[in-house]
């Protein structure tokens, strides 16, 4: 008799956990951003050039003849200066420092930007050997976003260096 009543607690207490369950999968709704906004992500990596030199001739005089190249190119990498304006106003300014114990390594932002929806005039600058001064990647765009669309500010050197991904 026991076994019964048994099987029906069980239905019970399993039903109650599958609506328990069912409940907080749909409610409360969760939301990433406000209904009448838009998302701009900044999400880059990127080695930074190598800050060389030219060797001067008396230098090169001095070196043993299969040593002697021209460029004296160090392992580290130059730090990445990034800026991000949104219709004239600076929305971001960073200095992105390579990875690696010898500085070598890959330099790597991710921001995100939630703004009201509309449209906007978007700059990026971006300079990845600072030793040359002024900025060697430059992308301006008029775009226009719409309620809950998300914008990408990515960096490919084969797509021609910085792009926007909607």
């Amino acid at each position: 008799m026991s076994k019964p009543v048994a099987i029906v607690g069980q239905i019970i207490l399993y039903g109650a956990f599958a609506v328990f369950i069912g409940y907080f999968a749909t409610f409360p709704r969760y939301r990433q951003i406000p209904d009448d906004a838009a998302l701009i992500k900044l999400s880059m990596s990127h080695l930074g050039d190598r800050e060389c030199r030219k060797r001067t001739a008396e230098e090169l005089e001095k070196m043993p003849p299969n040593m002697r190249a021209p460029l004296e190119c160090p392992r580290e990498r130059s730090d990445i200066k990034l800026e991000v304006d949104l219709d004239g106003e600076k929305l971001f300014s960073t200095m992105m420092h390579p990875t690696g114990l010898s500085k070598d390594g890959v330099s790597t932002v991710y921001k995100r930007f939630e703004l009201k929806a509309g449209s906007y005039r978007l700059s990026v600058r971006m300079n990845d050997n600072l030793i040359k001064p002024g900025f060697n990647y430059v992308k301006e765009e008029q775009v226009t976003l719409k309620p809950g669309q998300v914008l990408v500010i990515d960096f490919n050197p084969d797509k021609g260096g910085l792009f926007f991904r909607q």
